[in-house]
């Protein structure tokens, strides 16, 4: 099985990669450095580039994971994002079209990964989010995610391609960019551990509950898409349970052994926040029979001892 990885440096794409070559599969990867392979940069406004890689992977799969995915960054510079997002997302989906008419390979399934935040801020009684709930995005992120989402199935019911999307609530794990709420507690205990910052923790709104999974859980549900998933339908990924940021904060404390003072920073607050989000996988378990393995606890250690490992560095 051969596959095109877009965004396959980035922390998500990073962790696909390694699951696809332990399953065997040959990658092309696009998107930045790559760890290892076969690697094409690839730049999803220039639709020569686009043909170009499609060529050389000859796909059976395409993880479409490039994208511009930190919400403070898409409010300031929202024509980006949605460039990114959007047209780059609609340029990839008419490049398979025209890949396809051009050769005689065999259609390549595309599975986008989009996001929860398409869902918006709902009423308690819609929770668990459901699939076939209608986007209500409050930020450029998650409208570019959802026009994405839109073009995709357009495409798919327009020109026949075959489309999976994925909507991934909040994953974490080792290796994550600090500007991430899990990363950004690991990260601060980590350098007061080793000395190199004073007790002082800060934080934004530690009352919210958010639905997390392990990265490596991610990804496997997106192979388990890759194989199993219906074509034209949307996935939620997620856990389906809410947990409260302070719970992830104390357990993160707990593993550090150090003294903090806990510090709210109005810069870390998000507008429009809800109290309690989180998912329904009830789709995504019956199509694959995918199921959550790595336990909260667990990936928090992991974080903090990479984290730990990070700031002796």
């Amino acid at each position: 099985m051969r596959a095109l990885v877009t965004g396959a440096s980035g922390f998500v794409g990073r962790y696909l990669v390694r699951a696809l070559e332990a399953e065997g599969w040959e990658i092309v990867q696009c998107g930045g450095p790559a760890e290892g392979g076969p690697y094409l940069p690839l730049d999803l406004a220039d639709a020569g580039a686009i043909a170009a890689a499609l060529d050389v992977a000859r796909p059976d799969a395409i993880f479409h994971l490039a994208a511009q995915t930190f919400v403070p960054d898409a409010v300031a510079d929202p024509m980006a994002t949605y460039e990114t997002n959007a047209m780059g997302t609609a340029r990839l989906a008419h490049g398979v079209a025209a890949y396809l008419a051009r050769t005689a390979n065999a259609m390549p399934r595309l599975l986008f990964t989009s996001s929860a935040e398409v869902y918006g801020v709902r009423p308690a009684a819609e929770y668990p989010l459901v699939e076939a709930l209608s986007p209500r995005p409050r930020n450029p992120y998650a409208a570019s995610k959802a026009a994405a989402e839109a073009l995709l199935l357009g495409a798919a019911n327009g020109l026949g391609l075959d489309v999976v999307v994925a909507r991934s609530f909040n994953h974490i794990g080792p290796g994550q960019s600090e500007r991430f709420v899990v990363a950004s507690f690991a990260a601060q205990l980590a350098r007061i551990a080793r000395g190199g910052a004073g007790p002082e923790l800060l934080v934004g709104n530690l009352s919210a509950e958010r639905d997390f999974l392990d990265v490596r859980d991610v990804v496997a549900a997106y192979l388990a898409l890759a194989r199993d998933g219906a074509a034209g339908e949307i996935y939620n990924v997620c856990s389906g349970v809410p947990t409260p940021i302070r719970d992830l904060l104390r357990t993160l404390i707990l593993a550090a052994r150090v003294p903090v003072e806990v510090r709210e920073d109005p810069g870390r607050m998000r507008a429009a926040d809800s109290p309690v989000a989180f998912g329904d996988n009830a789709k995504l378990r019956a199509a694959t029979g995918w199921a959550p393995q790595i336990p909260l606890d667990r990936s928090l250690r992991e974080i903090y001892a990479s984290a730990l490992e990070s700031a002796a560095s």
